[in-house]
């Protein structure tokens, strides 16, 4: 790695940390607000600090605009960029309604640890629609499971409210990352996340005046937790993945954001004083384990053929 590498990583390392601790934020607001009102304070503010990121980024991002190109095409073009940004603005707020839910229910631990199951959930969905999946993916699944009953399940041999709620959310994760994997290089990234911001902003608003009774009051007293989750984790969190991962290898790059789900046990410990039973830890570390597994390519984990040379 060079010094630039070493940066890169460092700072996908601190996006990690940032994501971490929005669990926190995110039990502490459960506290004062319903699911859809934090989350819908949290969508308004995250594309509002996307919004200079679209004036700054874009002009790099996005290829420039094409003389010869006919109206139609444009048309096309903006038509994806809408249909992807709704159709992951959908997948957002399903994802983020059910971990916001499942968050008052649950450890800030176990929601880092079981959402993080997204990476291994992925590949099964990929199965599903056709692709091929290794042996190791099924491995990964295995040891997932295992981690999963570890960490959750009780003698009743039964998943809590809370943690089924963020399994669900993983469930939902996995189907915002396959729209987002879709869309994404048929348009413009940032603007596609911008909007996708902005739609589950207007998703939550409208559930939060059906199905909640929001006052001012409540959300003054979240006031911290809303801006934590909404202006770092989002906006900031955002930023700072599109910048490091520029020129960084994939591999490192997802294995660097993998700790999100340690720095969320750690935060919960440390800030929430949530600590974790030796059973449960042991759960933490098989799905961790898992997690870094599904992400290595086969090729570091295959056996390299040595050859002796002829005498």
């Amino acid at each position: 790695m060079n010094t630039k590498q070493i940066r890169n990583t460092l700072l996908l390392v601190f996006t990690a940390l940032v994501w971490g601790c929005a669990f926190v934020a995110q039990s502490v607001g459960a506290e004062y607000v319903g699911a859809f009102t934090f989350l819908a304070a949290r969508s308004w503010l995250a594309g509002a600090a996307l919004l200079p990121l679209l004036i700054f980024l874009r002009p790099k991002s996005a290829a420039p605009p094409c003389p010869d190109k006919c109206p139609a095409s444009v048309r096309q073009e903006r038509r994806t960029l809408l249909m992807g940004g709704a159709a992951c603005g959908f997948f957002l707020f399903m994802a983020s309604a059910a971990q916001q839910m499942g968050v008052a229910h649950t450890t800030a631990a176990k929601a880092g640890f079981i959402t993080s199951m997204y990476v291994i959930i992925v590949p099964i969905i990929s199965l599903l629609l056709g692709r091929k999946v290794g042996k190791k993916i099924w491995l990964c699944v295995a040891l997932g499971v295992v981690g999963l009953y570890l960490l959750c399940i009780t003698d009743s041999l039964a998943l809590s409210r809370g943690d089924a709620t963020v399994l669900l959310c993983a469930l939902l994760f996995s189907g915002h990352i396959m729209t987002v994997d879709h869309f994404s290089p048929k348009t413009d990234g940032i603007r596609m996340s911008c909007i996708q911001f902005f739609v589950c902003a207007v998703l939550s608003t409208i559930c939060m005046f059906l199905f909640e009774q929001p006052s001012w009051q409540a959300i003054q007293a979240a006031a911290l937790p809303i801006l934590y989750a909404g202006i770092l984790s989002s906006g900031v969190g955002y930023t700072l993945q599109i910048v490091a991962q520029k020129g960084l290898n994939p591999t490192v790059a997802s294995l660097a954001m993998s700790l999100e789900s340690v720095f969320s046990a750690l935060a919960g410990w440390v800030i929430l004083g949530q600590g974790l039973t030796a059973r449960e830890l042991s759960g933490c570390a098989l799905m961790f384990i898992a997690i870094v597994l599904a992400q290595l390519p086969d090729k570091l984990l295959s056996k390299k053929k040595q050859t002796l040379p002829e005498p």
